[in-house]
């Protein structure tokens, strides 16, 4: 009786635990779903199939096959390879740190990388306009005034680059360590 009453307690924490993750990862602009699956595996403490997902979850397999591709883009998933196992086999990232340095720089990449071709494109059209030669004084202010927004524009994105990969690279961890005592 007081066993079945522990184990009730202990798949509880786990199931708060596993909201918890699924609360994090939508504020780090990641599906709750997502952060579900994450922390399914997370509980599990070993790679898991689709359809042991799939029963965990109560989504369908086609379900978590998409999930699952969403994680292994993000890379906080990898497909992994267990001797004897013919179906694939997910696992999720266990250090919370790269975890985050995971989620962060892949939803910043993505946002760099559609803004840099927005910025090129509209320098582009903006050349292409200037170089009529009959504009208006007014017209080629404006335009000049815009070429310069978009230089501004394509500095601060090449510092977002650059802050991604000083996260990435790991030197983030040199200016504010991870350990709990970093004030010392």
């Amino acid at each position: 009786m007081k066993e079945d009453k522990s184990l009730k307690m202990i798949n509880q924490a786990k199931e708060q635990y596993i909201e918890k993750i699924a609360d994090n990862m939508r504020t780090y602009g990641v599906s709750t779903t997502v952060g579900r699956v994450l922390g399914i595996i997370y509980m599990n403490r070993k790679p898991m199939t689709l359809d042991e997902l799939s029963v965990a979850t109560g989504m369908s397999k086609t379900r978590m096959s998409q999930v699952v591709r969403e994680m292994l883009d993000i890379n906080i998933a990898e497909k992994v390879f267990e001797k004897g196992v013919r179906k694939d086999i997910y696992d999720v990232e266990t250090d919370y740190y790269e975890s985050f340095i995971s989620i962060f720089t892949s939803n910043w990449r993505k946002t760099i990388n559609r803004n840099k071709i927005f910025e090129k494109k509209m320098t582009r059209e903006l050349m292409e306009l200037k170089a009529n030669d009959e504009l208006p004084m007014e017209t080629e202010e404006q335009i000049n005034d815009l070429l310069k927004e978009m230089k501004i524009w394509s500095d601060y994105y090449n510092w977002l680059t650059r802050l991604v990969d000083f996260f990435e690279s790991g030197e983030i961890f040199e200016h504010v360590p991870k350990t709990s005592d970093w004030k010392k």
